[in-house]
């Protein structure tokens, strides 16, 4: 299994999940070139691709989607929420016929050799989605857009190889930023997006001994830095009640303009 962003941020985000035989995309939230870009330094082709997975229908995840999608005619999966949502966007343009179907939220589906679960996040779109990504023994997850978490999250997050995980914004940079006010109080609120703190500490609640990678994702611009990020997840998880300490977690932050290493499951 491999793993790999393409771009990660509140600009943009495309996420590479496969192996050998299997490639999947989860958001298209960046032009159709960058995916291509992307998709090459990876060695793989658009037309190799055995889907794209879509979180929710906000544009940092679908700007590319129409483009992409009337070129290569890839199979589109979302929540019925999030097709609803697609559908309602003029920006995309119009999706070719028959692309996009419909998963639920808790049932498993197969792509290729790759087990698919969608589970619930708490975000403000339609019927958001986080995915989790099974093949053999290994398993990795996407959990970005998630305003607050629970122990149905936790659940979900268990006994993963990898995950990408959202640590979007400082709190106190956020509350000093320049952000109006109605915004401050949606990212903030539980169906916004999780601080670097609450990244650290659902971290804490999933660590075991064989999640070999975390990648942290979907910082703000305006609101959070690579390395305060990074140390402050670290923190959370060397102060919090596990038996682990920050500097032993193998962990980076994706970059919002730039594909980062491969993680090879």
């Amino acid at each position: 299994m491999r793993l790999c962003s393409i771009a990660s941020g509140s600009s943009g985000n495309c996420i590479y999940v496969g192996d050998d035989t299997t490639h999947l995309l989860v958001d298209t939230g960046i032009s159709k070139k960058r995916i291509e870009e992307g998709l090459d330094s990876l060695g793989i082709k658009g037309s190799e691709l055995n889907g794209i997975l879509i979180t929710h229908e906000h544009v940092d995840h679908i700007q590319g989607l129409g483009v992409f999608s009337r070129k290569y005619e890839i199979p589109i999966y979302a929540t019925q929420g999030t097709i609803e949502g697609i559908n309602c966007c003029k920006s995309l343009g119009k999706m070719p016929e028959g692309l996009l179907h419909e998963v639920e939220i808790d049932k498993s589906f197969t792509l290729g050799d790759i087990k698919v679960r969608p589970f619930e996040i708490s975000h403000d779109a339609r019927q958001p989605s986080g995915y989790r990504f099974e093949n053999g023994q290994k398993s990795v997850a996407i959990a970005t857009d998630l305003g607050k978490y629970d122990e149905y999250t936790i659940e979900q997050l268990q006994n993963l190889n990898a995950v990408v995980l959202e640590a979007n914004h400082d709190v106190h940079m956020l509350e000093v930023g320049p952000y109006p006010y109605p915004l401050k109080k949606r990212v903030l609120g539980d169906k916004g997006h999780l601080s670097n703190e609450l990244s650290g500490r659902l971290l804490s609640d999933i660590l075991h001994d064989d999640l070999q990678y975390v990648i942290l994702g979907h910082l703000s611009k305006e609101n959070n830095y690579e390395e305060l990020a990074y140390e402050t997840v670290k923190l959370e998880i060397s102060i919090g009640d596990n038996p682990y300490r920050g500097d032993e977690i193998p962990m980076m932050v994706a970059k919002r303009d730039s594909v980062s290493e491969v993680i090879t499951l």
